[in-house]
């Protein structure tokens, strides 16, 4: 084995900052990036849950369903 004791692995040959650093920070970031795709996905299956819904409203009464118009964003010259 490379260490003689399980003090000696945690010294990491004197280089235990960096080393236990290292896999916090490798930890932390994987943590991380599992704990945003759940939340992502919590999100985009509310989103979809809504979204079923309301088509499912809008079939059900047709004088719902017209379109929606919206403003083209451009400037008129109304004066």
């Amino acid at each position: 084995m490379a260490f003689d004791t399980l003090q000696e692995f945690f010294a990491m040959g004197g280089h235990a900052p960096y080393v236990w650093s290292a896999w916090g920070l490798t930890a932390a970031l994987l943590l991380g990036c599992v704990l945003h795709a759940r939340a992502e996905r919590r999100q985009l299956l509310r989103q979809l849950e809504r979204r079923v819904r309301r088509e499912g409203r809008l079939a059900a009464d047709p004088a719902r369903a017209t379109p929606i118009q919206h403003d083209s964003g451009g400037y008129t010259n109304d004066a």
